[in-house]
């Protein structure tokens, strides 16, 4: 891809310098107090001006203020109600065709071991061509491939010689995306919105998880698995749509520099001078004890967890709560996290931020433990919302922080690792949480689970280079950057 404009011709859309966000309800009489003959600053009209206020004052000041960003956000989370779309109408399709169990167990595998198998090449191809490129190309792909499947519906197809290699690839651009995924943000947001930027960015994701279910099921329901197929092709249309549209603000990492290269002064992200990583970059980072540290909170949190809310959650709304205490659950879950997100948006811990993150992942050890034993459904589904709420809040910190301790040319390697040691563990964690929760009940499983992921956490905050992340102390990984004056985005990230 060719070097990125530093400017957009006629488009106010560049992002805000960071001292303007002290300033974000504007100028003016929006933070005068209101006069005292002025009975419309009063009451319920002066509040809804100023709630109005506040509300544009973020849109101008935060990542929202961003056009890059804003077409980022809305085609994700299109493309995420399209998840949930296939989601729904793959199985249907194979039940619905008598294709049983059986098969439709093979063709989910055929979709998820090439989706974790290929999640470290999306990491490396994101930082090589840069993650745009990776999420543009697996997004058009796969809505080619989605509409494979609509005409194998359509004509009545249900067999693992035809599903089978349509699910493989759908997975295999899936792995490829995830990474990608996660270094698009860095080179659009300056570092201190880049919090604000995944938090607005997960909560679309939730959003996309609640619209996306039940709109699949009425589709499925009203016109069959090939509507819900053919809306997820459109999302994919959608999502690369806004890819192509983004307009990168400075030159993207792992490009070297030809020289030409302009400074930004719009507030947003440097062009800055990386040197390609070799073979060994990989390597070196995974000696780091940061990223060590992270995978191995990552790999243990996502065991817990995913056996939590795959095997022992549901046994014990089966046999306490009946179906629908169970959809409470999962909507109070979902609905945590979404208030996690937001509160990620507003809130930016300057002071030991990796701290911060493991002091909510405590609370959210103590919730897990707790979840049996709060008296019935009201009191399990509390504890779910304060656990799902610190989950989603501490994991925007996590991920911010990785984000910019990685050099730029290897946050899609870095972010690889992390989310192959969160992907990777669910096959292990469902099968370890049968047995366990077979043989010992659900009730013990989550105060175990507590436990365990507790300890994880305090191993963690123990160790000096994982606390200090995110300060000025913080321990940076081996450079494998080109000799040159430090970038712009490195100095603001050490502050």
């Amino acid at each position: 891809m060719a070097p990125a404009r530093s400017g957009s011709s006629g488009h106010s859309d560049s992002l805000p310098r960071p001292d303007s966000l002290a300033n974000s309800a504007g100028p003016g009489r929006q933070d005068s107090p209101p006069r005292p003959d002025g009975p419309a600053d009063q009451g319920s009209d002066g509040l809804l001006r100023r709630t109005s206020a506040r509300l544009a004052g973020s849109l101008r000041a935060g990542p929202l203020a961003d056009r890059n960003f804003r077409l980022l956000t809305a085609g994700q989370t299109t493309s995420t109600i399209g998840d949930f779309c296939y989601a729904v109408a793959l199985p249907w399709m194979v039940l619905s065709a008598h294709g049983g169990v059986g098969l439709l167990g093979l063709v989910l595998a055929c979709y998820g071991v090439p989706r974790t198998a290929l999640i470290p090449v999306g990491g490396i191809l994101a930082d090589k061509i840069t993650g745009r490129t990776v999420m543009l190309a697996a997004d058009a792909t796969r809505c080619c491939l989605v509409l494979a499947l609509l005409y194998l519906d359509a004509r009545h197809v249900v067999s693992l010689a035809a599903l089978g290699p349509v699910a493989a690839l759908v997975g295999a651009c899936g792995g490829l995306f995830i990474p990608a995924s996660y270094t698009i943000l860095p080179q659009l947001l300056a570092p201190d919105l880049l919090q604000a930027g995944n938090a607005i960015s997960s909560a679309g994701n939730q959003f996309g998880a609640f619209a996306g279910p039940a709109l699949a099921g009425a589709l499925v329901a009203a016109f069959g698995p090939a509507a819900a197929f053919g809306t997820d092709a459109a999302t994919f249309a959608v999502s690369a749509i806004t890819l192509l549209a983004i307009r990168p603000p400075g030159r993207i990492a792992g490009q070297v520099s030809n020289g030409n290269d302009t400074p930004r002064d719009d507030g947003g992200p440097q062009p800055t001078e990386v040197a390609p990583a070799g073979p060994s970059g990989l390597r070196r980072l995974l000696r780091e004890p940061v990223l060590q540290t992270s995978m191995a909170v990552a790999l243990i949190a996502n065991l817990v967890l995913a056996g939590t809310f795959e095997v022992a959650m549901p046994d014990l709304a089966h046999a306490r709560f009946g179906p629908a205490g169970y959809g409470a659950m999962l909507a109070c879950f979902g609905a945590g996290a979404l208030a996690g997100s937001l509160a990620a948006a507003r809130t930016r811990p300057r002071r030991a931020p990796a701290v911060t993150a493991c002091r909510v992942f405590l609370v959210a050890a103590v919730a897990v433990a707790a979840v049996p034993y709060l008296g019935g459904l009201p009191g399990a589904c509390a504890a779910i919302l304060v656990l799902a709420m610190c989950a989603s809040f501490g994991d925007i910190i996590f991920i911010t922080l990785l984000q910019r301790w990685a050099p730029a040319d290897q946050v899609g390697r870095v972010m690889s690792m992390i989310m192959l040691a969160s992907m990777g563990s669910f096959p292990v964690s469902a099968v370890v949480s049968g047995f366990l929760v077979q043989r010992f009940h659900p009730q013990p499983f989550f105060p175990a689970g507590g436990i365990v992921l507790a300890v994880a956490v305090l191993i963690a905050i123990c160790r000096r280079e994982f606390r200090t992340l995110g300060t000025a102390h913080e321990a940076k990984p081996a450079a494998t950057r080109a000799p040159g004056p430090a970038p712009a985005a490195d100095a603001a990230s050490a502050q």
